[in-house]
């Protein structure tokens, strides 16, 4: 295994994962936000699940985003 190389994949990954979602929550929030699903001041319970299906690793992560 080259260490380097697997490095570079695996932070170009998280960084495209951490990006890519930040995107969609702060889309989907201020959607619900304008049109009143959500009044802005909520709590959201969160979670991502990462899956490498080779390594039979599943982990689910979790975290409460406070909106005010």
């Amino acid at each position: 295994m080259d260490e380097e190389t697997f490095n570079k994949t695996l932070r170009s990954f998280l960084k495209k994962v951490g990006i890519n979602a930040q995107r969609e929550i702060e889309q989907a929030v201020r959607k619900a936000v304008e049109d009143g699903t959500l009044r802005g001041d909520e709590t959201l319970a969160a979670s991502v699940v990462l899956r490498v299906p080779e390594l039979d690793l599943d982990v689910t992560i979790e975290e409460s985003l406070r909106l005010e």
